[in-house]
């Protein structure tokens, strides 16, 4: 269906794509390479350069690195590869109508690396990308701490954050995401959408897991791909 899907848009016989999650564990065995949607979608699109994108709730986060170990996180924060990140979150504000979107860039290192203390990422890779991205023309501010970046950009500071890594972004999203469920007393609905950024079509994605523990049970709720209908078709029609 994956494959179909991208044969349509590239056909231009449809506009865009909305996905309901994958298992990745299930992906694996069934002897694929690839370890979610985004990788696949952009295989099959001949796309090099793409990010993953979550919206939700005033915030827009934007990852330098997904679906990896996050031992080999840091070997992956690269001035290019930031650069390349940041950029993206330039084309995506530019396509919601924010030419001079305000753009935060996280550190990888707790504190932002504090002048090197902590790590020397910011110092050899983060900065110059900024610096880089800034010389473009582009409002970049950073690297700044991860523990307070995200309450900043929620309450208007900044318009797009760029995370390093898969957890430090999803986190915040997610945690203001969760509804809670007076009737069951339970967290359950999750809002927020997943877009990949770069791809020759619209791809726009659900943003939680497969929960097969919820399956046939009548408790699963579609919070999330209703939000995902309406972001990608709202995108559509700015286009």
């Amino acid at each position: 269906y994956v494959e179909r899907a991208v044969a349509l848009a590239q056909a231009r016989e449809i506009h865009g794509i909305v996905t309901a999650p994958i298992n990745k564990e299930a992906l694996a065995a069934a002897g694929m390479q690839h370890t979610g949607h985004t990788e696949i979608l952009a295989r099959l699109s001949d796309t090099a350069d793409f990010a993953m994108l979550l919206m939700g709730h005033e915030l827009r986060v934007i990852h330098v690195t997904t679906h990896v170990a996050l031992r080999r996180v840091p070997d992956l924060v690269t001035r290019e590869r930031v650069l390349k990140t940041i950029r993206l979150a330039q084309r995506t504000m530019e396509g919601l109508g924010r030419r001079d979107a305000r753009i935060a860039v996280a550190g990888l290192n707790p504190r932002a690396g504090e002048g090197g203390l902590f790590g020397d990422e910011e110092k050899t890779a983060i900065v110059p990308a900024i610096e880089a991205a800034r010389a473009e023309g582009m409002r970049v501010v950073g690297p700044l701490p991860a523990d307070t970046l995200f309450s900043r950009a929620r309450g208007g500071e900044f318009d797009i954050v760029v995370a390093m890594y898969h957890d430090q972004g999803h986190i915040p999203v997610k945690t203001v995401g969760f509804t809670y469920d007076e009737a069951s007393k339970r967290w359950t609905g999750l809002s927020g959408v997943n877009v990949t950024v770069g791809l020759p079509f619209l791809r726009v994605s659900v943003d939680h897991g497969t929960a097969f523990d919820r399956a046939w049970k009548g408790i699963a709720n579609p919070e999330s791909m209703i939000e995902a209908i309406d972001v990608a078709v709202r995108m559509l029609a700015a286009t």
